[in-house]
């Protein structure tokens, strides 16, 4: 009996070792799986295994291995006519739902109506995620030739008109820390002279009340935005009307901007956001 009893704790040790071995090695799956995903949501066209595998650092085997078990669930899928592999449905329902549980999406929509029915521009709105503004919601223009910037895709903070409207609604630390933060080796090596002049650009943001995009993204296209604020008043996101600059001319984009500020300004309303000093921003 005593026999017995000395031996299960040995045995109960093993088995929790085991099963946190086991939790461990699920853990690094599932992170391995969730980077296959974060680089084939940035390629339209797909990767093929090899570059796929390269991108994120596996070996081919490990990275064919994940993307079978994804393929099972619908989250990728293998185009047989380029061999590669894509973003599959799966992802689009659960991103989808990640679009529907935010509020300010849903409060916007009816007013970005609005805005494109009145401009006949392509009006998007914008959320903050790493360095990137992305876009969560869009109503396309009529127009043939027209400004489309896909609901997922991304956007430098501080070159897009909807960035550095909420850019402008952060203090000069939080513009910093998320700029160095994830900025390239050259952008660091030039920083101080890069945040002198978006810092400028961001004081006038704020005195007037919107922000510009004029050719920084895309050549021949121009955007006007303006924050949406939440009862903090930090910009939870931003509205923004883009088009070609053969419709957006300088005499048209100040008219523009009184519209977007406009129906920001509502969406604000309805989230039940407040304006913020711009002495408190500066800080």
């Amino acid at each position: 009996m005593t026999g017995r009893q000395a031996v299960a704790p040995r045995s109960t040790r093993t088995e929790k070792s085991t099963s946190s071995l086991e939790r461990s090695g699920a853990v690094q799956s599932l992170m391995r799986a969730l980077s296959l995903l974060d680089e084939l949501a940035e390629k339209d066209d797909g990767m093929p295994l090899t570059a796929l595998a390269r991108s994120v650092g596996l070996p081919p085997s490990s990275a064919h291995r994940l993307l079978t078990t994804l393929q099972r669930k619908r989250f990728v899928r293998f185009d047989q006519a380029t061999m590669a592999w894509r973003i599959g449905v799966q992802a689009f329902v659960v991103g989808a739902a990640f679009a529907r549980s935010r509020e300010v999406a849903t409060l916007a929509m009816p007013y970005m109506r609005q805005l494109m029915e009145k401009t006949g521009e392509t009006v998007n709105l914008y959320v903050v995620n790493g360095a990137h503004a992305i876009c969560i919601a869009q109503v396309q223009s009529r127009q043939v030739l027209r400004a489309i910037s896909r609901p997922g895709g991304g956007l430098p903070l501080e070159q897009s008109a909807a960035g550095k409207a909420i850019l402008a609604r952060m203090t000069r630390v939080q513009v910093e820390d998320i700029l160095c933060k994830h900025a390239s080796a050259d952008a660091k090596r030039s920083s101080a002279g890069r945040l002198r002049k978006l810092h400028a650009e961001l004081a006038r943001i704020r005195a007037r009340g919107y922000s510009l995009d004029d050719e920084q993204v895309a050549t021949g296209l121009r955007c006007v935005a303006a924050a949406v604020l939440d009862e903090h008043g930090a910009a939870v996101a931003a509205v923004s009307i883009a088009g070609p600059t053969s419709r957006l001319t300088d005499h048209r984009l100040s008219r523009l901007a009184e519209t977007v500020i406009a129906s920001s300004a509502a969406v604000t309303r309805d989230f039940g956001g407040v304006e913020r000093t711009a002495l408190t921003l500066q800080r």
